[in-house]
């Protein structure tokens, strides 16, 4: 019952508040974790593929331990002092987990951009949630940029972490937000990642397999609710949901291309290296600026759904 109470709290935190730059995220300080082993494991790991793969696997151990375990142990802290304490501190561990707002925020500033003609604005504000290069994206490139980030981190920033908050409470949202972390900082199939990210890649992967289809699942439903297309969405997410190099990426990007008609995906540059990519959806109408808030919509409607059916399965569990 805490825990449902601390998740239900810090999502309604998180739709205010979202995430206010001005306090120090726990999210950064994992990832300025990861960059300090990162650099001490490739001084004294071989410098051999082999050797880099260990080197991966002990940096993973050492950042899901360590990001696991220090919440843990400040909310067992606090517990002694009280349950109406420790509520509080889980409370805000789990708005610092979720990010509903913020990416409807980020995103929306890419709407906002483009609906006032400033391609140079818009492709900053755009760099900032995806991790491909954007400095060549035209308007319509980057609106897809927009909604395929949207898309795909309705998994990884809303569903997924819910889920993992639901069952272990702010620690296991907090190893889920390690392991996700650590995918996007490593997770490379380029030099100088592709062997010191294979293993935060792949346990990324694991770790995603289910939120991933049931975050397709819950998406599918909001578009029912917020009128779309559903019948095209099944069809598009069953065709184009493995076209991916990930196993999970393209499970909402797919529903989302099908529930809105329009086509994502396709070849994109990272670090100046062109990467080859299937489309996903089929073009039914030219992708707009419009298409961002829908995308925004379709998100949240997905996160309210996400967040009851959690919370019901918890309670069920303890009961």
């Amino acid at each position: 019952m805490w825990t449902v109470a601390a998740l239900l709290i810090g999502f309604g935190i998180d739709l205010l508040v979202g995430d206010p730059h001005s306090i120090p995220h726990p999210v950064v300080l994992i990832g300025r974790l990861i960059g300090f082993l990162e650099r001490g494991l490739r001084r004294v790991c071989p410098k051999t593929p082999p050797g880099e793969r260990a080197a991966g696997a002990i940096l993973w151990g050492l950042v899901v331990i360590v990001s696991t375990v220090l919440p843990a142990l400040l909310l067992w802290l606090c517990g002694m002092v009280g349950p109406w304490l420790r509520l509080a501190v889980e409370s805000v561990m789990c708005w610092q987990v979720l990010a509903v707002k913020s990416l409807r925020d980020e995103s929306m500033k890419v709407y906002h951009a483009l609906e006032s003609g400033d391609i140079a604005q818009s492709r900053r504000a755009v760099s900032m949630i995806v991790g491909r290069d954007t400095a060549e994206l035209d308007d319509a490139a980057v609106t897809r940029a927009a909604v395929e980030t949207v898309a795909e981190n309705t998994s990884d920033g809303v569903v997924a972490p819910l889920m993992f908050l639901a069952l272990g409470g702010a620690p296991l949202g907090f190893f889920y937000k390690a392991v996700n972390t650590m995918d996007s900082m490593l997770g490379y199939v380029d030099p100088p990642y592709q062997d010191i990210g294979l293993v935060p890649a792949r346990a990324d992967d694991i770790v995603n397999y289910i939120p991933a289809r049931l975050s397709a699942l819950l998406m599918l439903a909001a578009g029912w609710l917020l009128g779309l297309d559903t019948a095209n969405g099944w069809r598009i997410f069953r065709r184009d949901r493995r076209k991916h190099a990930s196993p999970n990426s393209a499970q909402t990007e797919a529903m989302c291309a099908g529930l809105l008609g329009v086509r994502l995906a396709g070849d994109a540059w990272y670090h100046g290296v062109l990467h080859k990519k299937e489309y996903i959806g089929d073009a039914r109408r030219e992708i707009c600026h419009r298409d961002i808030p829908l995308t925004c919509r379709l998100m949240t409607v997905t996160a309210l759904l996400a967040l009851l059916l959690c919370c019901g399965a918890r309670l069920l569990i303890v009961r």
